[in-house]
């Protein structure tokens, strides 16, 4: 028998849409037009009118879904908008039934799907406290334990008297999550909700992500920021039109995901575009020999352009590095020199502990004689940059770079309190 304290099996979720014939929707009617229209039909004889035909499909929002998860793994989820991620999840929090298929939860489940979730607004935040607790089954024992713990990691001491309908989205959040990860589910569940909440308390909260699983139990989490599931993720699952398109090691499957078409900046080969002098054929990323979407930041790597040259002509390359914000954080550019009709690969390679790990995208120009752009290719490449163990440190570091500077310290003396 498996060990697993998450098992799911051909999970299936069904809805059914109806469609209104003719395809247009049935126009507003106020409660005027109703009664001027009966007014009317006291002088005349209605027409009658064929009723349109409405027609209904079923949408699998979820379909032949399996997989496990074992005690103390934190499981990233991720998706496009749409993939069935937050269906999944509603079903594994027992929100939503399942169409078919089965799952089997080995312990208490603890979810933060969406702003407020489990709370009642007209109780004070310190009753919702107890009220969740009752839900996790939880004795009043226990939850008065951990009760002063929630209050601190909140922050909303203050308004803790104060109905929760008052509370702000952000008082929200924090009060909600720090009940959910301090009353010691077996199994915490949280979706994109954390990004309600300002940039301290986010990282207050992968800290203590990481600090449950340390302690034998089970994450999932649901985000759309890449960098984040690559730190705090130690596995990931990836859904496209709700179904399981790829598991396993996190930046695996990161790179899978940023390697669709759908997201910004797909891998492409054979650009796009008229033959003129010049075409951009592919960009990559090379490492020992092999082709990367996920260098490491540690490590030094290449930056390959392949482009061909249909005219004799002086030209050189230059590659425009995008963070995830589309903040520009550097360029670099070949010589200018002739080129004879042919084709060509420029490396440019990168120093190890230049860049910050995350996502990036690159800009590709040619510019001939110097100064004359006569090719420009955006978002002809992306890569997601990794550290050798992101999971050591979820503390996340600002900007585009961050390169290793050596810092040499002079002891000076002791001071004799004369100067400032």
């Amino acid at each position: 028998m498996s060990d697993a304290i998450i098992s799911v099996e051909n999970l299936g979720k069904c809805y059914r849409i109806s469609h209104q014939g003719g395809g247009r929707r049935e126009p507003y009617t106020a409660l005027r037009d109703v009664l001027a229209e009966k007014a009317k039909s006291l002088f005349r004889k209605e027409r009658a009118e064929p009723a349109k035909a409405e027609t209904e499909e079923d949408f699998w929002a979820l379909k032949d879904v399996s997989f496990e998860i074992h005690r103390g793994e934190v499981v990233g989820i991720i998706g496009r908008n749409g993939a069935g991620k937050s269906t999944l999840l509603k079903i594994l929090s027992r929100i939503t039934e399942p169409t078919k298929g089965r799952i089997r939860l080995r312990g208490h489940v603890a979810s933060l799907l969406e702003v407020g979730t489990g709370f009642h607004p007209e109780l004070t935040g310190r009753e919702n406290i107890f009220l969740n607790g009752a839900i996790l089954g939880m004795s009043q024992v226990e939850i008065k334990k951990k009760f002063d713990e929630i209050v601190d990691f909140a922050e909303v001491e203050k308004f803790l008297d104060t109905p929760v309908k008052r509370y702000s989205s952000g008082m929200y959040v924090r009060l909600a999550f720090a009940v959910a990860a301090h009353l010691e589910p077996e199994i915490l569940i949280v979706d994109e909700v954390l990004a309600v909440g300002d940039a301290a308390f986010q990282q207050k909260c992968l800290g203590k992500m990481q600090s449950i699983s340390g302690d034998g139990r089970t994450v999932l989490f649901v985000s759309h920021n890449m960098t984040t599931v690559n730190k705090l993720c130690n596995r990931c699952i990836l859904l496209a039109s709700g179904k399981i398109e790829h598991s396993g090691a996190t930046a695996e499957v990161v790179t899978r995901y940023l390697q669709a078409p759908s997201v910004s900046g797909s891998k492409k080969t054979h650009f796009a575009g008229p033959k003129g002098v010049v075409r951009l054929l592919e960009c990559a990323n090379i490492v020992n020999g092999k082709e990367t979407l996920s260098p490491c930041i540690e490590e030094p790597f290449s930056m390959q352009v392949t482009f061909e040259v249909f005219e004799r002509r002086r030209l050189n390359s230059s590659i425009h590095v995008f963070d995830k914000n589309g903040a520009w954080a550097f360029c670099a550019g070949s010589e200018s020199k002739q080129h004879e009709v042919g084709i060509y690969h420029h490396r440019y390679l990168m120093p190890a502990n230049l860049l910050n790990d995350g996502h990036y995208s690159i800009k590709v120009l040619f510019v001939e004689n110097g100064n004359q752009i006569i090719s420009e290719q955006n978002n002809a490449h992306y890569f997601y940059a990794v550290e050798k163990d992101g999971r050591e440190n979820v503390w996340t570091i600002g900007g585009a770079v961050r390169p290793l500077i050596n810092v040499e310290e002079c002891f000076m003396g002791v001071s004799d309190g004369s100067s400032i």
